[in-house]
């Protein structure tokens, strides 16, 4: 194969995170953005190792099992990926990525291990309680669009009034926000910021609705570079008719040069700068920049899942009731919280300061006095707890743990550790390691967290034996 080349071909196999793989004449050909049983072509874009990378030109033909979109905008929009296959398959396909990933573990596990398949969503559309959407054009020159970034696009921007991951009321809020915006950006009175000029005004819109209250905050994000008045922006807000409640809207300031929305300085325009959310009986306090799951009942089905690997350690005498947790990388606490009632102590360490002030206010909220929760970066703060832990909690960012803060955690010697994944790919890197120290995989489950796109979390649960490597 050669560099420019036109392939034609069936995808074979999808590799996460979404890798399709076409198997031509003379090779093997990785290319991005297809789905399992479609006909494409693809331009060779690079070849090492005997190995190629291709560029989607067309999609032949589609799968046989192929659906019609439920989303007027699948296609342009680079958010959703499997809006065309059955939600059956997507869940096998997801399973089959993560076990494909898992396999070398597998192999080389020297204890019992139980795969226990994927759990899905219990809601597969209008799931999202949180989006952020950006402003831009579509074309340059063109139209105010305020939406999800153009799929295979830095810059263009989807006006997405039909996106199917939310409800009704986050259309309404994005198009009453578009409509109020868009006769001033026409007037040239007001701009959008240019990612690459580094110029503009209006940044992203930013939206959070909890599900069982249906409260809901607004946040439009801005750079100080023009100053406007917003009083008519909350006022276009508060007249729409809307299934929930918005309890506050707000206006944060953002000129960081990353296309991040960044908190620099934020001033309530109405109501109040958060709203509670519930989460398995347990209240949590949430404001804009507050971390939390983006689908909370499938967060239930998760965190139901760790609840459940404890509780079978516990019915089986493996662990004491009384022991000491450590739930690292622990964002705003919230498994951490949902632990607390089975153990004498729980300790939660996150490196995001806000997270951790969340963190201790929703403890208090919930009337929790034995979780103690520090911020700091897990590789310094764990030199310092002198309480040592009965079992441990890993749910580290998407790039997994740094192996020297992996090595401490191993050193700690618990008997077992429960690592919940939102990247599969780093999983695997770390199990490698865990595995090299007498940590076997024992059972493992993946949640689907995302429908309709490629992410998806995994459980394990890693029991220590005496196969260690030398």
């Amino acid at each position: 194969m050669k560099k420019k080349e036109v392939y034609t071909g069936i995808v074979k196999r999808v590799e996460f995170p979404n890798k399709g793989i076409i198997e031509a004449p003379d090779g093997k050909i990785a290319v991005k953005g297809v789905l399992p049983d479609q006909k494409v072509s693809v331009q060779i874009q690079k070849v090492r190792n005997g190995k190629a990378e291709g560029r989607l030109l067309e999609v032949l033909e589609e799968a046989p099992d192929c659906i019609e979109s439920p989303c007027i905008h699948f296609g342009k929009c680079g958010g959703c990926s499997y809006l065309t296959m059955p939600y059956v398959k997507e869940l096998g396909l997801k399973e089959q990525q993560v076990r494909s990933l898992l396999k070398p573990a597998v192999e080389r596990n020297t204890t019992r291990f139980t795969w226990e398949g994927i759990k899905v969503s219990p809601i597969k559309f209008a799931y999202r309680n949180k989006m952020e959407f950006s402003f831009g054009d579509e074309v340059m020159g063109g139209p105010l669009c305020l939406g999800m970034h153009k799929k295979g696009s830095f810059y263009d921007i989807v006006t997405v009034s039909g996106c199917r991951i939310v409800d009704d009321d986050y259309r309404a809020i994005l198009s009453a926000t578009l409509d109020y915006f868009s006769p001033m950006y026409d007037r040239k009175e007001i701009s959008f910021y240019h990612r690459m000029k580094q110029e503009g005004y209006l940044r992203h819109l930013l939206v959070r609705k909890a599900v069982r209250t249906g409260d809901i905050l607004v946040d439009l994000i801005t750079t100080t570079q023009e100053e406007h008045d917003l009083t008519g922006f909350k006022e276009a807000l508060l007249n729409l008719e809307l299934g929930g409640r918005i309890t506050g809207i707000l206006h944060t300031k953002n000129d960081s040069l990353a296309d991040a929305v960044i908190d620099e300085g934020t001033e309530i325009l109405y109501g109040q700068d958060f709203f509670y959310e519930q989460l398995l009986g347990l209240k949590f306090r949430i404001t804009p920049f507050s971390f939390f799951q983006t689908n909370s009942l499938s967060a239930e089905v998760l965190y139901q899942t760790v609840r459940g690997y404890i509780q079978s350690l516990y019915d089986q005498k493996n662990i004491k009731q009384d022991g000491v947790i450590y739930d690292l990388y622990s964002g705003t606490g919230t498994i951490a919280q949902l632990l607390a009632p089975v153990a004498t102590k729980v300790i939660g360490v996150e490196i995001v300061e806000e997270a951790v002030e969340a963190a201790k206010e929703n403890a208090k909220l919930n009337h929790l006095d034995n979780c103690e929760f520090i911020a700091g970066d897990v590789l310094k703060v764990l030199d310092d707890i002198e309480v040592k832990p009965d079992l441990i909690i890993l749910d580290p960012p998407r790039d997994g743990i740094n192996p020297k803060a992996l090595t401490k955690i191993i050193n700690y010697d618990v008997n077992y550790i429960i690592y919940v994944s939102c990247k599969p790919t780093s999983l695997a890197r770390d199990l490698e390691i865990l595995q090299q120290n007498g940590y076997m995989m024992s059972r493992a489950v993946a949640v689907d967290q995302f429908p309709w796109t490629s992410h998806v979390e995994t459980v394990v649960l890693l029991t220590k034996t005496t196969d260690k490597e030398v």
